[in-house]
C-alpha cells in the first residue's frame, strides 16, 4: 500500500485501495461501498484499546482540489452509512434521500459528503458483532461500550486518512446529533459549519428509561444467550423487535399515528376478542420490529443506546454546557420540531442558550410540523429549505460556489 498517500495505520480494506485514492484527488464519485482499516490503536473513554478497528463508510459528490467542500453525515441511532444510496443487502432506499443528493439542499453537485458507520455499529464498523482479533469469535459483550465521543474520535480519524483537514459541515439528527454537538467541542477548530438536528445537550432520563426497555426486553429473549448468540447460530429476533417497535412509537407524535391509523381495524370488520393485530397501528408496528431483526445487531442496539444515555456535554465541563463551547469559531444551526417529544424544542433551546452563552454565531429554527421526531427523515419542505438556507449562507462565508440563490 506504499502507492498510496494514506497516513501510516489507515489502509483501505482489499481492493479499494484505488478507489479509495481516487475519490481522495476528486477524480471519480463514489464506488458501491468502502471500508477503512485502522491499525493506529483508538483509545476509548472507558479506557479500552482497540489495537485493529475498521470503519465503512460512504462518500457522494467530489472533493474540490482545496479539500473545503466536505460535509460530514452522522447517522441516528439505527442508521448506517447509505445515506443517499440503495443498501447494497436489504435494497432500502438511503436513509437521508430526501436532503441528499443532486440539487437537493446538501447537494453532491457540490459537497463531497461523507458518511460513516458509527463506531459500535453493525454496517462495517467495529463493533460487538466484529471479530475479536484476540479469540477469533465475535466480541460480543467483550467489546468495550462507547461513547458518543468516541464515535466522533474514530469519524476524526476517518476524515484525517481522507485527506482532509477541515470539515466545511457537521450534519446530523437525533443520535446524529449528538455526534454533531460533540464534534464542535472536541473538533471545533476543525470544522466549518455545524447542524445539530433534534437534539440535546445530554440524553433526558426519559429516554434513558425508554432505551433500558428495549435493552431489557432483548436481554430477556432466550435466543439472546448473555451476548453470545452467534456462536450459538442463534438471534434474539423476538427480543430486538419488541425493543424497536417501542422505540418507534417514541419517533411518531400522537397526531401522526392517528391520521395514518387511527382506530382502523387491519383486514378485518370487527375485533377478535383475542390478542392478534386487531388494529392497524398493531400491525405497523409488528412490520417494523420484523423488518428490523433483519437487518440490526442486537447487540449494536444495546451498545448504541448505551452510547446515547451517557451523553451529557456539561459532566466534563463543571456541570456547565457553555462552558463546552468556549471560543468555538463554528457557524452554528439548532433545528427543532414543535411535535417532537423525544428531543422537545425546550432540549434544542438549551443547545442554543450554551451556544450564546459561548458567544457563538448559531441560529435557531423551530419547524412546525405533526410528524414528530422523525421529521427530519421525512418529506418535510419547511426543513429542507432551513438546510439549504444555511448551508448557501455558510459556503457562501466559506468562499465555495453556492448557484442560484
Amino acid at each position: 500500500m506504499a502507492e498510496t498517500a494514506f497516513p501510516a495505520g489507515a489502509d483501505p480494506i482489499t481492493n479499494r485501495e484505488r478507489d479509495n485514492e481516487r475519490i481522495r484527488r476528486g477524480e471519480v464519485d463514489t464506488p458501491s461501498s468502502l471500508l477503512m482499516r485502522f491499525s493506529e490503536p483508538l483509545t476509548l473513554d472507558s479506557g479500552a484499546v482497540l489495537s485493529d478497528w475498521q470503519i465503512g463508510y460512504q462518500t457522494y459528490g467530489r472533493l474540490n482540489e482545496a479539500k473545503s467542500n466536505a460535509v460530514l453525515l452522522c447517522h441516528a441511532l439505527t442508521g448506517d452509512q447509505h445515506a443517499a444510496n440503495r443498501h447494497p443487502l436489504t435494497g432500502r432506499a438511503g436513509w437521508w434521500e430526501t436532503l441528499v443528493g443532486p440539487g437537493r439542499p446538501i447537494d453532491t453537485d457540490r459537497y463531497f459528503v461523507i458518511c460513516s458507520n458509527v463506531l459500535g455499529g453493525c454496517s462495517g464498523t467495529t463493533g460487538p458483532a466484529s471479530l475479536d482479533p484476540s479469540t477469533g469469535e465475535p466480541y460480543g459483550l467483550d467489546f468495550p461500550v462507547v461513547t458518543i465521543a468516541d464515535m466522533v474520535r474514530a469519524q476524526a480519524r476517518l476524515v484525517e486518512a481522507l485527506g482532509i483537514e477541515t470539515l466545511f459541515a457537521v450534519v446530523g439528527g437525533s443520535m446524529g446529533g449528538m455526534q454533531v454537538l460533540q464534534w464542535g467541542v472536541s473538533y471545533g477548530d476543525r470544522v466549518f459549519a455545524a447542524l445539530p438536528i433534534a437534539a440535546g445537550t445530554r440524553h433526558s432520563p426519559q429516554n434513558i428509561g425508554f432505551h433500558e426497555v428495549g435493552r431489557q426486553a432483548i436481554m430477556a429473549d432466550p435466543d439472546w444467550r448473555g451476548g453470545r448468540y452467534e456462536a450459538a447460530g442463534l438471534r434474539p429476533k423476538k427480543g430486538l423487535s419488541v425493543a424497536r417497535m417501542a422505540a418507534h412509537i417514541t419517533y411518531v407524535s400522537e397526531a401522526a399515528l392517528a391520521r395514518k391509523f387511527g382506530r382502523a381495524l387491519q383486514d378485518r370488520d370487527m375485533v377478535t376478542y383475542g390478542f392478534d393485530a386487531d388494529f392497524q397501528v398493531e400491525s405497523y408496528l409488528r412490520h417494523q420490529g420484523s423488518t428490523f431483526v433483519d437487518r440490526f445487531d442486537a447487540n449494536s442496539y444495546l451498545y448504541l443506546t448505551r452510547a446515547m444515555d451517557y451523553f451529557d456535554l456539561a459532566l466534563q465541563h463543571d456541570g456547565m454546557a457553555a462552558n463546552a463551547f468556549l471560543g468555538t469559531m463554528t457557524r452554528w444551526c439548532v433545528i427543532s420540531f414543535t411535535s417532537d417529544w423525544l428531543f422537545p424544542t425546550a432540549e434544542s433551546r438549551t443547545v442554543v442558550h450554551a451556544l450564546n452563552a459561548a458567544a457563538a454565531e448559531v441560529s435557531f429554527v423551530e419547524i412546525e410540523t405533526d410528524k414528530g421526531h422523525d421529521a427530519f427523515l421525512l418529506d418535510e419542505p419547511s426543513f429542507d429549505s432551513a438546510v439549504r438556507g444555511f448551508l448557501k449562507g455558510a459556503a457562501r462565508a466559506r468562499g465555495l460556489p453556492v448557484g442560484a440563490p
